[in-house]
């Protein structure tokens, strides 16, 4: 590894995000999740939650077939794959974070009302049914990105990008993201997974 590709990578670790994570509830199309795969690693996002509890799972990343759109962006990720649950969200609490799944109903905030400095899971559905009701129960709020148009509804990834640069700006205005040294747990993990451990 050149100094110049290991000096991009500390960098690239030093801004990682481990108090915000996405979760994705039975979507169906894979290549959806690799779009906003793309997104999370552009936004520091570290992990990635995969529940599919109520349809077939579909192949994992990393087993080479290659989504193009998420330009192997799996490959600096952590992914946590589910087939129940209750289990992913147990996982996902123990941990810390409150879940707030995107959904319209008369529970719902708006978007810019979300605290996102917070230690907090985002938690988005189905194409076509949104979040399970079973998950919404087992969530700590709801919110929704506010729209103008006739259609109300937004695809997966195009959702997903509005959330994350939100959660983005109101962190960077924070300081979540500048450079820190990588002392914790993960961050030491994640340096020796990718070979840059001094």
């Amino acid at each position: 590894m050149t100094p110049e590709r290991k000096e991009k990578l500390l960098r690239v670790l030093s801004k990682r995000q481990f108090d915000l994570t996405v979760v994705f509830e039975n979507v169906q199309d894979p290549h959806n999740i690799a779009a906003v795969l793309r997104t999370c690693e552009s936004a520091g996002i570290q992990e990635v939650h995969i529940l599919n509890h109520s349809i077939p799972p579909h192949p994992k990343f990393g087993d080479g077939l290659g989504y193009r759109s998420s330009s192997s962006a799996w490959k600096w990720l952590t992914l946590h794959y589910h087939d129940e649950l209750q289990t992913c969200v147990d996982h996902i609490k123990s941990q810390g974070f409150s879940l707030m799944a995107t959904a319209l109903n008369e529970r719902a905030v708006d978007l810019y009302e979300v605290d996102f400095t917070q230690k907090l899971a985002l938690v988005f559905g189905n194409e076509k049914k949104g979040v399970s009701d079973e998950l919404l129960q087992l969530c700590d709020g709801n919110f929704l990105i506010p729209q103008v148009g006739i259609i109300q509804s937004l695809n997966i990834s195009v959702a997903c990008a509005v959330c994350l640069y939100e959660a983005y700006r109101q962190k960077k205005n924070k300081g979540h993201y500048q450079t820190h040294a990588i002392t914790d747990p993960k961050s030491n993990a994640l340096a020796a997974e990718w070979g840059i451990n001094e």
